[in-house]
């Protein structure tokens, strides 16, 4: 990680929010009294989830396709009920990240969802997403995670060049998307990897404390 970071992007899922898709997939097979394992084979993050991710689609689009796909007859709101299981809660110790780095330096947050799962996590985690000055959704921005222009439009919107934010994503394919889209990424998935990936910008906010202390004049 290059010292000249001006933010940090947080992803949602998987680094502020633990989430399992296994839950849906369970609260699906109770509803629809199928076998659960019948419908994880199933189940797959196809072309209509990246779409509803996108925004081009909405939640009665994607659900009609995922009744044709796991050939079951739940209702739209049955299918939303299992599709709001995938939320855990909060994964253990980056809340207190989040409040230690939010006085350093900007944080933003930058999630693949759409407006179902936005409701959710924006109202169960509030006390959270107050760390970021702005929470980033693929669904508005038209663009998804690993897509350049996702992290193009991302880095428009904050203001600052690709290559000064630090993308921390639990995803190996977001990490390289961002990469190659310019902007500095780091894979994490636990409160300790985040900590050791901003490691580097604890060091330097020592390093300029220390410095500034050195310059004060004696009274």
């Amino acid at each position: 990680m290059s010292h000249d970071v001006e933010a940090l992007l947080f992803d949602l899922g998987g680094v502020v929010v633990e989430i399992d898709f296994e839950r849906v997939i369970a609260a699906w097979a109770t509803l629809a009294q199928v076998a659960q394992q019948a419908l994880r084979e199933r189940f797959v993050f196809d072309a209509a989830y990246e779409r509803h991710e996108r925004g081009e689609i909405d939640a009665a689009a994607y659900y009609a396709t995922l009744r044709k796909a796991l050939d079951i007859s739940l209702d739209d709101e049955q299918l939303e009920r299992g599709w709001n299981a995938v939320f855990v809660g909060e994964m253990p110790g980056v809340v207190d990240l989040l409040a230690e780095f939010a006085p350093r330096v900007p944080l933003y947050a930058f999630s693949n969802s759409n407006p179902t799962h936005r409701a959710v996590w924006q109202a169960r985690y509030a006390p959270t997403l107050v760390h970021f000055r702005r929470v980033f959704v693929s669904f508005e921005l038209g663009a998804r995670k690993p897509e350049a222009r996702a992290y193009e439009r991302v880095a428009a919107a904050i203001g600052a060049p690709l290559n000064r934010i630090l993308l921390i994503d639990d995803t190996e394919e977001n990490v390289a998307g961002a990469r190659r889209a310019g902007m500095q990424a780091v894979r994490a998935r636990s409160a300790a990897e985040i900590a050791e990936a901003l490691a580097p910008l604890r060091r330097r906010d020592r390093r300029l404390a220390h410095n500034a202390a050195v310059r004060l004049p004696d009274r």
